[in-house]
């Protein structure tokens, strides 16, 4: 089985939660507050602070606190690694799939065994 790396897994677990992939959302708009992260959910400003500390660990967002405000900015190239990998898995499946339509759509017009063309 292949080896994966500890940040490429971080940053899967970090987006495998619908909370956390809408906030990465909403902060490619911009930096927002852990407030305003939080709002569209009802949440708990501590229940959001978790789900950014998760983000943070993952390196894919960043967060700076002036007095009592911490904003959270997104790190656009800790998603790299990840969108590289998915790439990778996407073009063999896309080849084999772009040789099966050829297979089909060449036994449609090609005659059969023992028939003449």
């Amino acid at each position: 089985m292949p080896e994966y790396s500890d940040d490429m897994n971080l940053v899967f677990h970090a987006l495998a939660d619908g909370t956390r992939r809408a906030m990465v959302e909403r902060l490619t708009r911009g930096p927002a507050s852990v407030s305003q992260l939080a709002e569209p959910f009802s949440m708990a400003l501590q229940s959001a602070a978790q789900h950014i500390g998760v983000l943070e660990t993952a390196g894919i967002v960043t967060s700076t606190k002036v007095g009592r405000v911490r904003t959270v900015q997104l790190v656009p190239s800790a998603l790299a690694p990840a969108t590289q990998w998915i790439s990778r898995q996407q073009l063999p499946a896309e080849q084999r799939l772009d040789r099966l339509e050829s297979l089909l759509a060449g036994s449609d017009t090609s005659p059969r065994q023992g028939e003449c063309p």
